[in-house]
């Protein structure tokens, strides 16, 4: 079987050396990503995709997003070195990279739609990963929509990534997240509401050929598929002070049909057989894509891989509908060679 591994994370050179010498290097999920060899060095991560059989990558930065670690000038200049570095080591080690992802400078709206056309046009990105808020600020904003618009318009997919960090605390008494609840619950939570906020804000029906893959099989919303629907169809009846009513009114269809037919989710699940079962039932074969999140696991990059992939065997899926999901969907979506 064929793998293509849509959603996992590398810095290329130039890239890391200018993130070492950034304050958010150091803090938070930023001292995770130090810590990951497979992240930055190259020869350890050539020796874990040649360890598995007709299997390659796409390629995308890992965290944190450009906004947190500089202002909008620097973070425009750090997604063209980072962008360039990631096309460069597609072109050096196709059989390993099969493509690869842009990132762009979000907080500097006008920058990041003329850095995804460069990607587009210059360097053949497959696509753009975005995380699911900009330094805290929600996607659906409307200084935001021209960067969807531009990559919708060049029929390019929306890797979408969570973000959240302790500053976003659990309870209103209290000023952080604990027990790194931000990242392990709060990741999900922010890829859901990601999501929705696109479905609420009018943003699927304004793009309706935009294309988003959300990270995690779409985080909550296939386990909470019932609730969605019956939940989002009584929009308004919980609330007093918004005519949320009018709202359901303008959508051109139920609130469920967005989360289910419009969005697509990837099996980055550190292997969890239950969760990708649940997955692939929501979505459909169609719309799930092989994806490993490597390299983050505790098996120095290769056990994320190992354990998808072995998630996957143990659900018996029909010949046809494994294909989809471990590359024919990756080939279709992201514009990837057959």
């Amino acid at each position: 079987m064929r793998y293509i591994d849509s959603f996992n994370h590398f810095f290329p050179q130039a890239f890391f050396d200018r993130l070492l010498a950034s304050d958010g290097a150091a803090r938070d999920i930023g001292k995770r990503m130090r810590g990951v060899k497979a992240l930055y060095d190259l020869d350890t991560r050539l020796r874990i995709v040649d360890s598995f059989p007709d299997y390659s990558q796409v390629l995308s930065l890992g965290m944190p997003p450009l906004d947190i670690l500089a202002g909008p000038e620097e973070a425009a200049e750090l997604a063209r070195i980072g962008n360039d570095g990631l096309a460069d080591l597609v072109a050096r080690h196709p059989g390993q990279f099969c493509g690869f992802v842009a990132a762009l400078p979000m907080n500097n709206p006008e920058a990041a739609v003329r850095e995804a056309e460069r990607a587009f046009r210059d360097l053949g990105a497959n696509g753009v990963q975005l995380h699911t808020n900009v330094n805290g600020a929600p996607l659906d904003e409307e200084r935001f929509f021209p960067i969807f618009e531009t990559i919708a318009n060049a029929d390019r997919a929306i890797l979408l990534h969570p973000v959240r960090s302790p500053k976003f605390a659990d309870y209103v008494t209290e000023d952080k997240s604990k027990y790194e609840i931000w990242t392990i619950l709060g990741w999900p939570y922010e890829t859901s509401v990601a999501m929705a906020r696109m479905v609420f804000s009018g943003m699927m029906d304004r793009l309706p050929n935009m294309k988003v893959v959300a990270h995690h099989l779409g985080a909550m919303i296939p386990f909470f598929g019932t609730r969605i629907e019956d939940g989002w169809d009584q929009l308004g009846t919980r609330t007093s002070d918004e005519d949320y009513g009018a709202l359901l009114k303008r959508l051109k269809k139920r609130p469920a049909d967005y989360f289910q037919q419009d969005f697509y989710g990837d099996t980055a699940l550190a292997g969890g057989a239950i969760g990708m079962r649940a997955g692939i039932d929501y979505y459909g074969a169609g719309h799930v894509l092989f994806a490993s999140d490597c390299p983050f696991d505790r098996e120095g990059g290769y056990g994320f891989i190992r354990h998808t992939i072995a998630g996957l065997d143990s659900l018996d899926l029909p010949r046809a509908d494994r294909e989809k999901i471990c590359w024919r969907n990756a080939v279709r979506l992201l514009h990837l060679p057959e």
